[in-house]
């Protein structure tokens, strides 16, 4: 990433790039220049998908379509730049009336694989990389009806904490971003449960400018403070 525009040329993967946030972030890395890797689990939804670069169709919840998302970013740029980890689920109600089934399937999607697509990009991000995990606003204050789904936005926050110290060895930047509710789509579509009554979110395309000028700043947090408008 050059000094005077970080992301002009830069190989960008983008996993989730097909949802509302990680479309709108990967739209804003092509207008700075980046060269995109685009990751989705719809193969349809990356065809109808607007933006110039490789796509991978990836279940991302396995340590092996993490790697080989990783092995299409470099195939196509030659390194890896940035990793964008877009990717997530939402389940709404009382702990008591979450399925298992509902709240492992959050941690896999939520939590899991952040770890593991960090663990597949860090020996292979180029110096002076990034890695961005959205844990959201939910990481820092969890609420009633959401417990599980903050829990597992919550351990992200965490293990971005300790993961940032260590991927400062090889100097790789590891930022956390934590908007507030943000209009995505994420809410309608839930594993369980409907969305409580919410005031309007962010739009996805302030949060992804938020991110991408916090990537070429060279910031090393993003908390929920950081979006206002």
């Amino acid at each position: 990433m050059s000094a005077n525009h970080p992301l002009t040329g830069c190989s960008a993967l983008v996993a989730g790039a097909t949802g509302g946030l990680g479309r709108a972030i990967g739209t804003e890395l092509a207008r700075r220049g980046a060269v995109l890797t685009l990751v989705s689990r719809s193969v349809e939804r990356l065809g109808e998908l607007g933006l110039p670069g490789a796509r991978a169709v990836l279940d991302l919840r396995s340590p092996e379509a993490c790697a080989a998302a990783v092995a299409t970013a470099v195939d196509h740029c030659g390194r890896l730049d940035v990793v964008i980890n877009a990717v997530g689920v939402v389940a709404f109600g009382p702990v008591d009336e979450l399925s298992i089934d509902t709240m492992e399937e959050l941690f896999l999607t939520n939590t899991f694989v952040p770890i593991m697509l960090a663990r597949a990009a860090l020996p292979v991000l180029q110096p002076g990389g990034a890695l961005v995990n959205i844990s959201g606003v939910i990481a820092e204050s969890n609420l009633p009806g959401m417990a599980a789904y903050g829990a597992s936005k919550a351990a992200v926050r965490s293990f971005d904490q300790a993961f940032a110290r260590e991927a400062r060895r090889r100097n790789v930047r590891v930022l956390d971003a934590r908007p507030p509710h943000t209009e995505t789509g994420l809410s309608e579509h839930p594993l369980a449960g409907s969305a409580p009554r919410m005031p309007l979110g962010l739009a996805p395309e302030h949060v992804a400018t938020v991110i991408c000028d916090a990537l070429e700043s060279g910031a090393g947090d993003l908390p929920s403070t950081a979006f206002a408008s």
